[in-house]
């Protein structure tokens, strides 16, 4: 993943910022008692990008993947829909407790960008997802960069008519939407009356959308490392600010490990499996690794 990258990240402030100051109401008021529930993976599972990943003599990727991780963040369907019996292959040959997080398709993200012709897309891409079934979790909206709060009145209509049997997660990344106080609590609370999540995007180069607000009972977590040692610093203060959030009630959580080079994501991803294991009891797999400790550096 190359949204972010920086040339030098040793440079940036990786600090995470405050929560804001929503979030914490937010948390506070969920009173959820069901137990905490964590989904931690990688945004692809082709042996291409995972190189070294998979185990001589691998024949399914997919199929070994889901036994190493409960869940995928699935960037494939963004470029095409896929007709339904691949849905249907996919969830049959992964493991029982695996979970899908698809990323919805650019025709309607990008090029149509919310208007009037991109709903039959919507209507087709939802037709065949569906097939996902059980395993099926939020699906993701990721905003072009240019998308800006000029066409507000899309994502209201977008928001407040998406089928409630699915759950949403959106991705806005133009800068306007956050640093705009009036645009940032309008969308804030847009997304929090219709239980829509508000993906937080961790990456080198855009600090500026660190929002911090969270807007539904689910922490949706796009993490981009750099190839670099502070990838697993950074890792270390998410930890410690999921563990906040669970002892405030937060019960549900998407952390998704992405790299500029992604053959090292899995190599991450087990680092933060350990942690969130020792850390918040978690009981996830750690994926099986060269390294171990699994650390690069």
């Amino acid at each position: 993943m190359k949204f972010g990258k920086v040339e030098h990240p040793e440079l940036i402030d990786f600090s995470l910022p405050p929560d804001h100051r929503d979030t914490e109401v937010l948390v506070n008021q969920l009173h959820d008692n069901s137990p905490f529930k964590v989904h931690v993976g990688c945004a692809k599972w082709n042996k291409q990008d995972l190189k070294n990943f998979y185990p001589k003599g691998t024949k399914d990727e997919l199929d070994y993947y889901s036994t190493q991780f409960n869940s995928i963040e699935l960037n494939a369907t963004f470029y095409r829909i896929f007709p339904a019996e691949t849905y249907q292959k996919w969830k049959n040959k992964t493991a029982d407790d695996f979970t899908f997080f698809p990323k919805i398709v650019q025709n309607v993200s990008h090029l149509r960008r919310l208007n009037d012709q991109a709903y039959p897309v919507l209507d087709s891409y939802l037709d065949v997802t569906s097939n996902l079934q059980g395993k099926l979790g939020t699906i993701f909206l990721q905003m072009h960069n240019n998308f800006s709060p000029k066409d507000w009145d899309r994502v209201v209509r977008f928001v407040e008519n998406w089928p409630k049997a699915f759950r949403l997660a959106i991705e806005f990344r133009h800068t306007d939407w956050f640093n705009e106080q009036n645009v940032a609590q309008e969308l804030y609370r847009l997304l929090e009356e219709n239980d829509v999540a508000n993906i937080i995007v961790d990456t080198a180069g855009r600090r500026d959308i660190m929002h911090m607000r969270l807007t539904n009972d689910e922490a949706f977590i796009r993490y981009v490392g750099a190839n670099h040692p502070s990838d697993y610093t950074r890792l270390d203060d998410w930890v410690e600010r999921l563990q906040k959030w669970k002892d405030k009630g937060l019960r549900k959580v998407n952390f998704f490990v992405h790299q500029n080079m992604e053959l090292e994501s899995p190599l991450l991803s087990a680092y933060l499996i350990k942690q969130l294991n020792e850390k918040l009891s978690c009981n996830l797999t750690v994926p099986k690794t060269k390294n171990d400790p699994p650390t690069l550096f």
